[in-house]
């Protein structure tokens, strides 16, 4: 049986099964100002696209938040596990996973919007001329509306991510402004350090104030002890020979040195209370600063241009043999590119019928009829 044949568009004949990868290439340089031309539009067309974008720049701070000291557990096994996410013991609260969402709150998000800021939108301004909401030109109805118009915007300009292996929060703030961009990240960082130690200040009091309030249950307790144990001794002198008062003169023992040791250690305790109440150490330890950055980080014009380049010669390409494919099957005459044509046609009047259909239904009026073909002319006379 014989191979079957291609025929190029020089009218050779080839067996399918010796088209090269020179007859590729040959393809595609017959097919020279699609293959190259498409990839030079869309690189010209995505350059002159990535110019008209405004600039973005990208400032950055890092921080890592103050971890407990007081944990059992060892450091390796405890800076293993946070790798992984888990958390052995401790606060939660410690967590570089916790700052991160608090850096998302509802509540930061409206601080920072409504802090004032210098306009970068005009000159000479001072240093709390407009707030974040007014710069970032947020409308609303109400100022809910405004906020939360807002606090989605802001949301979609900060991305927080977290080392898993050093517990290292970075922030990044995106602005059109570069000062901006620094101001914002470092106010980021002052009111997150803010609210953490307001939020641990307040644990520590409502700490403090339970242990002041058992401290005085313990007394109370204890003095009721002492008193039961010295009543026991007043009015048994002789308790050393009754075994019965042996055993109940242990009890009341026992009962006093246990109150003695829950008053003792709350004392302890409260002190220990008073002390963290009082710490004004940093919850958090600001490894970098943000700083206005110097060059921009979108759009990347130049990734933007290469990406463009190389879908374009993707399409070039795919052009270039579709329309070579369509040639050679026109060249060939194949009947099943004349039933192509064919049915295309047909394709093409039926939808100009239902164009003209509906057009006729919106106006009113009674749907064309289909004209019938035009028959061939009567041959003049004298013709045979």
């Amino acid at each position: 049986m014989d191979s079957p044949t291609v025929v190029s568009s020089t009218g050779e004949y080839y067996p399918e099964d010796e088209v090269s990868l020179l007859e590729l290439a040959n393809t595609l340089l017959r097919r020279r100002r699609l293959v190259f031309g498409i990839p030079v539009a869309t690189a010209f067309f995505a350059a002159a696209v990535s110019l008209l974008i405004p600039p973005t720049y990208t400032a950055t701070t890092a921080f890592v938040p103050e971890t407990a000291t007081g944990s059992r557990i060892p450091a390796g096994l405890s800076g293993l596990a946070s790798q992984f996410g888990i958390s052995l013991g401790g606060d939660a609260t410690q967590l570089p996973q916790f700052y991160a969402q608090v850096l998302k709150s509802r509540e930061l998000l409206d601080r920072i919007l409504l802090t004032r800021y210098p306009d970068p939108r005009s000159e000479h301004n001072p240093p709390d001329s407009s707030t974040l909401l007014a710069i970032l030109e947020v409308d609303g109805d109400s100022l809910a509306d405004s906020l939360h118009a807002g606090r989605e915007e802001l949301a979609d300009l900060i991305s927080v991510s977290v080392d898993r292996e050093t517990g290292i929060v970075t922030l990044n703030v995106d602005s059109r402004y570069p000062e901006l961009a620094a101001a914002v990240a470092n106010k980021f960082i002052e009111y997150l350090n803010e609210f953490n130690a307001q939020t641990r200040q307040s644990q520590a009091r409502e700490r403090r104030r339970f242990i002041e309030g058992r401290i005085q249950t313990a007394e109370q307790e204890l003095r009721r002890a002492e008193e039961d144990l010295k009543t026991f001794y007043e009015r048994n002198r002789t308790w050393q020979q009754s075994p019965q008062l042996v055993v109940e003169e242990d009890r009341l023992r026992r009962q006093v040195q246990l109150r003695q040791e829950v008053y003792l250690t709350l004392n302890r305790e409260y002190e220990t209370a008073r002390i963290e109440e009082v710490n004004d150490t940093p919850v958090i330890t600001v490894i970098d600063r943000a700083v206005p950055p110097q060059e921009k980080s979108k759009p990347r014009r130049t990734l933007m241009v290469i990406l463009a380049f190389v879908l374009g010669g993707m399409v070039g390409v795919l052009g270039a043999f579709g329309a070579e494919f369509l040639e050679r099957s026109r060249t060939s005459a194949d009947q099943d590119y004349r039933e192509f044509q064919s049915l295309l046609e047909q394709a093409r009047q039926d939808l100009k019928n239902i164009a003209a259909t509906a057009r006729a239904r919106l106006s009113g009026r009674h749907p064309p009829r289909e004209e019938a073909a035009p028959r061939p002319a009567d041959p003049p006379p004298g013709d045979s």
